[in-house]
């Protein structure tokens, strides 16, 4: 089985669950990440878990269930506290610019992301298609950063670095912009075919002026 991030492995500790159990959940994280949650069978699974099939029914009703079960204490006790605690040495800095801001968010989160790459995999692939954990991403991450952007926005407005829009649609377009780049780069490129740096530039150039050319 390919490593795992000891991060990863810390969340499934014994005492809180069996040794079996343990083996299932890292190698579905490791399943779903490579593969997608609709294109891994519990089959596939189990053998590289080293359990039969049925042990995975005896822990979990479903495979729905088991993503459950994955995704509930990386969402509570790695992705919300690592997310929350990195993001605040940013949102805590007032840089000059907004392009400052972008920058060393962009290599803030790259960093965390590169570390956990196989569960941020699973986050990206299957938070759009499955509501329990929109919900659980809503309350644990999103619902906690939206009051600190709000402040950034409206320091960026006032210094005229960031145009006069309401601040959930200045969120909503950095965000998307942000996260789209980690989109493109996990699951529709493949090694060899994608530039970090130049990447990242290009998307905070285009939140910063869009893809239009002005016109005299």
């Amino acid at each position: 089985m390919a490593d795992i991030d000891t991060s990863i492995e810390d969340l499934f500790e014994e005492g809180e669950m069996t040794e079996k159990q343990r083996k299932i959940l890292i190698a579905a994280i490791e399943s779903f990440s490579q593969k997608g949650y609709a294109a891994t069978s519990t089959n596939e699974i189990a053998k590289k878990a080293g359990v039969a099939e049925g042990t995975i029914f005896r822990h979990y009703k479903t495979k729905k269930d088991l993503l459950i079960n994955i995704v509930s204490p990386v969402m509570a006790k790695l992705v919300a506290p690592f997310v929350i605690r990195d993001l605040e040495k940013v949102l805590n800095k007032r840089f000059e610019t907004y392009e400052e801001f972008l920058r060393a968010m962009f290599i803030n989160r790259r960093e965390f992301i590169e570390k956990n790459s196989n569960i941020i995999r699973i986050l990206v692939q299957e938070i759009p298609f499955q509501p329990e954990l929109r919900e659980q991403f809503k309350e644990h991450v999103a619902s906690r950063l939206y009051e600190r952007y709000t402040k950034l926005a409206d320091y960026y407005r006032k210094k005229g670095e960031i145009i006069d829009i309401p601040t959930p649609s200045a969120l909503r377009l950095t965000a998307s912009s942000i996260i789209g780049f980690f989109i493109a780069k996990y699951l529709f490129f493949e090694e060899g075919h994608w530039d970090d740096d130049t990447e990242m530039e290009r998307t905070i150039q285009f939140i910063l002026h869009g893809l239009g050319t002005s016109k005299k």
